[in-house]
């Protein structure tokens, strides 16, 4: 895999969209081709590479063009948009189910629970999901899926006959993130702490803002280093009870494949799951009260 290039496509092409492109139509394809072709570039490498990291880099990528597709959402058909936000998600989850079993084996792995005897046939089912995996991103053809995306999404802005300044529209759709991100804190700090769907809102409202700023910081106005520190934190504790979460649901959903591996040894991962998801939500609801 190519890793000169990396931190250039973390950006658009031009290190100045607003001179390149003043409108946020032209800017598009700055910001929309780079991000396929990294995704296109992981997708690909999943094939070789087995480990957790490209795997995670590969979801990330995908993440990221959905956030740029709804960013750039009311310039587009809707239908279209929805339709190629739900591919984003569908082949993100495509690469999350063997991350997935990544993230439970590192956890009962290091955190000393007492469940380690457990980890072989969690590496089995690992496998499993490797493998399902990699046949469902093969058989989705991303490189065609992603490609003919950005030729129609630029096709359509391309021909439109109303034009945006990028600077105005950037402003306009983080802006509107912004607000869906305090909407979604403001709830989860009034939520009980058993309601975890609140928590993992503001996480995903939180990514989307960060990304955004990502992609639109070199043209809006003012800093935004507070904000994307702030935005950090959140993506850190939230994450880390995102983990707990999924990994118990994801341990309790395959309790046969443990079959012999001991049922202490399952009660005890669970238990400790248990403790440790109440532990990061409080956690995660000790930093709302302070954001």
């Amino acid at each position: 895999m190519k890793r000169a290039s990396r931190k250039a496509d973390k950006r658009p092409v031009s290190s100045d969209p607003a001179a390149a492109a003043p409108s946020a139509q032209a800017a598009f394809a700055s910001y929309a081709a780079p991000l396929v072709g990294e995704a296109i570039e992981y997708a690909n490498a999943v094939r070789e590479d087995a480990s957790p990291e490209a795997l995670h880099k590969l979801r990330v990528s995908l993440r990221r063009l959905r956030s740029l597709w709804w960013a750039f959402e009311p310039l587009l058909e809707k239908g279209e948009n929805t339709r190629q936000r739900a591919l984003y998600k569908y082949l993100a989850a495509a690469a999350g189910k063997t991350r997935d079993w990544d993230i439970l084996i590192e956890l009962l792995t290091k955190e000393g629970n007492g469940a380690r005897d457990m980890v072989p046939k969690l590496q089995d089912a690992r496998v499993g999901a490797l493998a399902t995996s990699r046949e469902t991103l093969s058989n989705a053809d991303v490189k065609h899926l992603l490609r003919e995306a950005l030729s129609s999404a630029s096709k359509e802005l391309n021909t439109a006959h109303e034009r945006m300044p990028l600077r105005k529209f950037a402003t306009r759709r983080v802006a509107a993130s912004e607000r869906s991100l305090k909407k979604r804190m403001k709830r989860a700090r009034g939520a009980k702490r058993s309601n975890y769907a609140a928590f993992h809102n503001v996480r995903k409202a939180g990514k989307k803002l960060r990304y955004l700023l990502e992609f639109f910081e070199p043209v809006l106005s003012g800093g935004r280093k507070r904000t994307l520190k702030r935005l950090k934190q959140i993506q850190k504790r939230f994450g880390t009870l995102n983990d707990v979460v999924a990994s118990e649901m994801l341990l309790r959903d395959n309790i046969a494949l443990l079959a012999g591996a001991g049922v202490g040894d399952t009660d005890a991962a669970l238990q400790w799951l248990r403790k440790e998801r109440k532990r990061r939500m409080r956690a995660a609801a000790g930093l709302l009260r302070k954001l």
